[in-house]
């Protein structure tokens, strides 16, 4: 059974604070959009998946607590709620995507001439409650298409994955991403073990994809981020897999900051390297990695550990919370609900392939 993230019935969601975690699971209840978007910045939620669908969820606990009479009021409320929790985290493509969507439907629904402020309401906190559903149909997907693609080319019965940062049921709805990958491998029998990085400086990798693997008794072995080189060379690596916050049109991608040094390395052993995301993480409004705006976070994640100065006082800090691996180092792969692409195939498979409700999960070799 896969860790919850969050608690969602209508008119109700809570969260677990991954800021406790490992050493405390809690829960905290968001009453709506203004306590939602302060989760997401303090990250006490994180991932691209799961701010989207977060941040949605807020929007529909709230809405279903109001009593509009006047639908386009409700609609404005509904729009400036969208506009305000995208900028949480500008990074992320996922709430971007999902805002961009929702407004659309706000807009179609506005002018139906039969339409109220009731039916308002409930059409878009249904429309809000679907995306939950289909982020977790859409992981399971890709977790089965990347299994099914490095097994497909394993040189061993058992394969050994490296992953970075936390992309598992802490980071989206349910199930994961590349962490899905590493789910759908485990469940045939052929997964061997699991390195999983510290994820400096927010050590997402050792308090939350630690936390996953072991709650679930999958095989792991935790290493610093400076250790991935020399893990390449004499741990048997067969692949490395990790997530994205936004994927553009080139195949460029932006993750967790130390992605880009993964995929040198790799590219240097000979290593398998995939991308793993849904495509809602991907922008083709961007051509390519150089235009995306990357977030710098405080500098006291570096300098601090746990609330205790371990720096040099006065020292500058540079915190960029994410990097570009450029598309010719993705040597495997992005692997999406609809399958493991070329990164230069990407944007055909896109604009040819509409989101259906339900996607084929491949049947995996044993």
């Amino acid at each position: 059974m896969s860790v919850e993230a969050l608690r969602y019935q209508r008119g109700s969601l809570s969260i677990l604070d991954q800021l406790l975690l490992p050493q405390r699971t809690v829960y905290q209840q968001l009453a709506g959009v203004r306590a939602a978007w302060q989760a997401i910045r303090d990250m006490k939620v994180r991932g691209a998946p799961a701010i989207a669908i977060v941040g949605c969820l807020s929007l529909a606990v709230e809405l279903h607590q109001r009593e509009d009479d006047v639908k386009e009021d409700l609609a404005t409320f509904a729009l400036e709620s969208l506009d305000y929790l995208v900028t949480a985290r500008p990074t992320a493509v996922n709430m971007a995507q999902a805002a961009r969507e929702l407004s659309d439907f706000v807009a179609s629904e506005v002018k139906r001439p039969d339409s109220t402020a009731e039916s308002l309401k409930e059409n878009l906190i249904s429309r809000i409650e679907g995306l939950l559903e289909k982020d977790v149909s859409n992981n399971k997907c890709i977790g089965s298409h990347g299994a099914e693609h490095i097994l497909s080319r394993a040189k061993t019965d058992k394969v050994i994955i490296l992953t970075h940062c936390n992309t598992g049921s802490l980071a989206t709805a349910g199930y994961g991403t590349a962490l899905g990958v590493i789910r759908s491998l485990w469940s045939t029998g052929r997964l061997e073990r699991v390195y999983c990085t510290e994820t400096r400086p927010y050590n997402q990798g050792a308090r939350l994809t630690a936390y996953e693997l072991v709650q679930e008794k999958i095989p792991a072995t935790l290493i610093a981020d400076s250790m991935v080189s020399v893990a390449m060379k004499e741990k048997g690596i067969s692949a490395v897999v990790v997530g994205a916050d936004r994927i553009v049109a080139n195949g460029d991608t932006a993750n967790k900051i130390g992605t880009y040094q993964l995929a040198i390395a790799a590219r240097h052993h000979g290593i398998p390297f995939y991308v793993a995301a849904p495509s809602t993480s991907c922008d083709l409004a961007l051509e390519s990695g150089e235009q995306i705006v990357i977030e710098e976070r405080p500098g006291a994640e570096l300098t601090d550990v746990n609330g205790v100065r371990v720096a040099a006082p006065g020292i500058g800090v540079w915190n960029p919370a994410f990097d570009i691996t450029p598309h010719n180092l993705i040597t495997a792969g992005i692997v999406t609900e609809f399958g493991v692409h070329d990164p230069s195939e990407l944007r055909k498979v896109l604009l040819d392939k509409t989101l259906p409700t339900q996607h084929t999960i491949p049947t995996i070799p044993r």
